[in-house]
């Protein structure tokens, strides 16, 4: 008799794959991150509502100080953009724990992720009807994007406890931010061709329009691929009690948020790391948010220059984060975000003196950007995934999203003020050195081995 075979994948092979699916949402976000967060939408919402403040004022001498009405408040439009992230941060902050605390108890993580990204695309999608001077659908359709865009990355992120083993974390996340890097880089450049190649024909309002719309029909598209490539893994419901005077799922939720703020209090280094993530990470989102008006504004380079400025930071950062998972396999994570920090620090102060209008320098201080950018998240991704409880990991990285990528609030808001109280964006790109200074003191306070432990999870050879 022949002895019956096993049939399917290994674990070891099945988790290998699930990671692939996993790859293809950073490459479907960061469509949007790139095209729209990072190159587009600031310039030009920040026209659009320039447009409508010299229109209303009969002025168009220095449309940069002109003011625009937003309940009844008269704010900047070139810091328009910023008041918007700002503002759709801090509802994040009341949204993201309920949506992470769900996430942790719905059957199907995946679902619920592609469902908050397809809300999301959609959204970029109606981007392209922002037009004249409406600014305000465009702040709308902004505030809704990036709050389904976080809301998707709580769960994607808890989604990587379950396709990577502890050891493997600094991989799979340095090589999903760099895929994710790839993929925001291809549609880039492809947008930087319509710009270039069609905005003398249908004009650059209209080709960047099409391009807002590429960017949401890319993410949609593209997530599709990643929810049928995923796989269901069960929840670790935390709340025991009765099945027939068991609460909704919503009431539980929100009980278990409550619970979970709490409870920060019992893993002090983790919310120590916590708090270190929220200030450099804000200085990061800034500098990434704030660099195509920098750019346009300050150094007055042209739309084209900043798209190819962006492209070569894309692809720039793939070997970035790849080299920085490298670099953590030896020294540990924890080191490594430190270094990175430090030259996040002298790039900000390059920043301040670049000389308007020279290519060649903005090009440096870009490579400079991709270097660290994706390598700096990704660790800070693997690493905090390894310092919080089983089975409340999206809850926890709901909290770990409110500072994420594009939500950053205190970062943006102080860019603002600045540029408002001075009238020059270089002190306001010169202030974000703060965030990665007292980031960086932070984290030499981390005891990263003890965090893990603390939360009840096995330490991984090196952190």
């Amino acid at each position: 008799m022949t002895t019956a075979q096993t049939s399917g994948p290994t674990p070891a092979a099945a988790r290998r794959r699930e990671q692939r699916a996993w790859y293809w949402y950073d490459w479907a976000n960061s469509a949007y991150i790139t095209s729209v967060g990072t190159v587009l939408i600031g310039p030009y919402l920040t026209s659009v509502a320039e447009r409508d403040a010299c229109g209303r004022v009969g002025t168009v001498d220095d449309p940069c100080t002109s003011r625009v009405d937003l309940l009844g408040l008269g704010l900047s439009a070139g810091s328009l953009v910023f008041y918007v992230v700002t503002f759709a941060t801090l509802l994040s902050a009341v949204v993201l724990p309920i949506v992470g605390a769900v996430a942790d108890r719905v059957e199907s993580k995946r679902t619920l992720m592609a469902r908050l990204a397809w809300a999301g695309a959609l959204a970029t999608c109606c981007m392209f009807l922002v037009a004249g001077s409406n600014w305000q659908l465009g702040a709308g359709l902004l505030m809704v994007a990036n709050l389904c865009m976080a809301a998707s990355l709580t769960v994607y992120d808890a989604i990587l406890i379950d396709v990577a083993e502890p050891d493997e974390r600094d991989h799979v996340s340095s090589r999903g931010w760099a895929v994710g890097y790839l993929g925001g880089g291809v549609l880039l450049l492809l947008n930087l061709g319509l710009v270039l190649g069609a905005g003398d024909v249908v004009g650059t309002d209209t080709a960047v329009r099409i391009s807002l719309l590429s960017a949401g029909i890319w993410w949609g598209g593209f997530t599709i691929v990643a929810y049928r490539g995923l796989r269901d893994h069960p929840p670790a419901d935390l709340v025991a009690a009765d099945p027939e005077h068991r609460p909704g799922l919503v009431q539980r939720s929100f009980g278990q948020l409550w619970t979970t703020l709490k409870d920060l209090r019992r893993y002090p280094q983790t919310l120590l790391f916590l708090v270190a993530y929220l200030f450099y990470n804000d200085g990061i989102q800034t500098v990434i948010y704030s660099s195509s008006i920098y750019g346009q504004k300050q150094l007055g380079f042209s739309q084209e220059v900043l798209i190819a400025t962006i492209l070569l930071v894309q692809f720039v950062a793939i070997a970035g984060a790849l080299f920085f998972g490298r670099v953590a396999r030896s020294v540990g994570a924890t080191r490594t975000i430190m270094g990175g920090l430090v030259v996040w620090m002298v790039i900000v102060c390059v920043g301040y003196v670049l000389p308007a209008g020279q290519v060649v320098p903005f090009l440096a201080m870009a490579t400079g950007i991709g270097i660290v950018l994706g390598g700096t998240q990704a660790l800070s991704r693997s690493l905090y995934s390894q310092m919080i409880p089983k089975g409340r990991e999206a809850e926890y990285f709901s909290l770990y999203q409110a500072a994420e990528r594009g939500t950053s609030w205190l970062g943006t808001l102080v860019f603002g003020l600045v540029h408002q109280l001075t009238g020059s964006y270089r002190p306001a790109i010169f202030a974000l050195i703060v965030f990665f200074l007292v980031g960086f003191v932070l984290l030499t306070r981390l005891d990263p081995r003890r965090a893990i432990r603390e939360a009840g999870n096995t330490v991984p050879a090196v952190v």
